[in-house]
């Protein structure tokens, strides 16, 4: 659908409550034009705005979610939430191009479950980095999720470790693997995959961390810092390597890609 088509409708930023265009907000990437904050963006939208028209190949997509545990209402939930967004499951994974380097990508849409890791997800993910691994091609993942799934128990768990354990090889066979962290990123999926990175980047104002700033403050009876735990305060503390703006984002992966000795540099 061409942006034109949505007419003069108008979306009211969550952040600071002005008002833009439908298709001003959808041309900006769900960024608002007035304070700059990223509200959350869908994956197929994600894959859009990085990589080459027409690039994207889909791996995995056989991949989807089940109930190991039999857990009461996990199917129907499922087949909602398929319905709903389009998606099989919290995660696409693919090879594509930026700027006509071929990447393997995998983009976490938090619209289902929260983005939360089961078995499929795990799967998903591990079959990217093998696939990245074995073609010598360079593995970006884009992180948001709410942590594991619960409906699957210690199943969910278990695929920190599925993984942490795919990225430790993807590593030791000389792989780069840039990681980029979206709001929110929390839970098993910060305390595996999301923070192995070579490179770590994250988009402005993006909750990041095991624990959200709530759960913590009850733990330790403290108050915390302002900002604890955004993007910022984890640049700050050498958590994060860069802040990039959506706008910015596809930009910045192709120089990095180059940099690294993918694709030829241009004059």
């Amino acid at each position: 659908m061409a942006l034109e088509d949505y007419g003069a409708s108008f979306v009211m930023c969550p952040s600071c409550s002005r008002r833009t265009t439908q298709a001003n907000w959808r041309a900006n990437w769900q960024v608002c034009p007035t304070c700059g904050a990223h509200q959350a963006l869908s994956a197929p939208e994600r894959l859009l705005s990085v990589l080459d028209a027409g690039s994207f190949v889909e791996l995995g997509e056989h991949i989807d979610g089940r109930d190991p545990l039999g857990f009461p209402g996990y199917p129907q939930k499922l087949e909602d939430l398929r319905k709903k967004t389009g998606l099989e499951e919290a995660v696409i994974t693919g090879v594509g191009a930026i700027d006509g380097v071929r990447v393997v990508i995998g983009v976490m849409d938090s619209r289902f479950m929260m983005a939360s890791m089961g078995m499929a997800v795990g799967e998903r993910l591990a079959v990217a980095v093998e696939y990245a691994k074995n073609g010598g091609l360079p593995l970006i993942l884009f992180c948001a999720s709410g942590g594991a799934r619960m409906q699957e128990g210690i199943i969910s768990l278990m695929q920190m470790a599925k993984t942490s354990a795919a990225i430790a090889d993807f590593s030791a066979a000389g792989g780069l693997y840039i990681s980029v962290l979206t709001h929110p990123t929390t839970g098993g999926v910060m305390a595996s995959f999301a923070s192995q990175g070579d490179i770590t980047l994250a988009e402005p104002g993006a909750l990041l961390g095991f624990a959200g700033p709530r759960v913590i403050e009850q733990t330790i009876g403290q108050r915390l810092p302002e900002g604890f735990q955004r993007s910022e305060f984890q640049q700050e503390h050498g958590f994060v390597d860069q802040i990039v703006p959506r706008g910015s984002m596809r930009e910045t992966l192709a120089k990095l890609l180059r940099l690294h000795g993918y694709g030829v540099m241009r004059g």
